[in-house]
């Protein structure tokens, strides 16, 4: 299995980014999937994630409502698209694929929910 994550960058607050995940390895569609971020000198951190159906998805509260998390099936890429941008945001961030086959349940904001996890791409937002 194998998680490719991109898209970070150096943005101004405000800015927007979107970030991508293409897994390989497996039958990506369903599976849950998850993105989180650790900033410098702090833990990882849930962000957003996406059921394996792709009708839920999952927010930590300071990105609901600036950040969508979404999946295309037809190219085994989840998305986290983000909006309104702050300095506060700045961290390295990393997609995971949740453990469960075809999981219709809600546990999805811890880290052991996940098995796999990409390699990390940098985000960078400056005031």
């Amino acid at each position: 299995v194998q998680l490719q994550a991109s898209g970070g960058g150096l943005v101004q607050a405000g800015g927007s980014l979107r970030l991508s995940c293409v897994v390989s390895g497996i039958a990506f569609s369903i599976y849950g999937m998850g993105w989180f971020r650790q900033a410098p000198g702090k833990e990882r951190e849930f962000v957003g994630a996406i059921s394996w159906s792709g009708r839920n998805t999952y927010y930590e509260d300071s990105v609901r409502g600036r950040f969508t998390v979404s999946r295309d099936n037809a190219k085994n890429t989840v998305y986290l698209q983000m909006n309104s941008l702050k300095p506060d945001d700045t961290a390295v961030y990393y997609c995971a694929k949740h453990r469960r086959i075809a999981y219709s349940g809600s546990y999805y904001l811890a880290e052991n929910d996940y098995d796999f996890w990409g390699q990390g791409t940098l985000v960078t937002v400056s005031s």
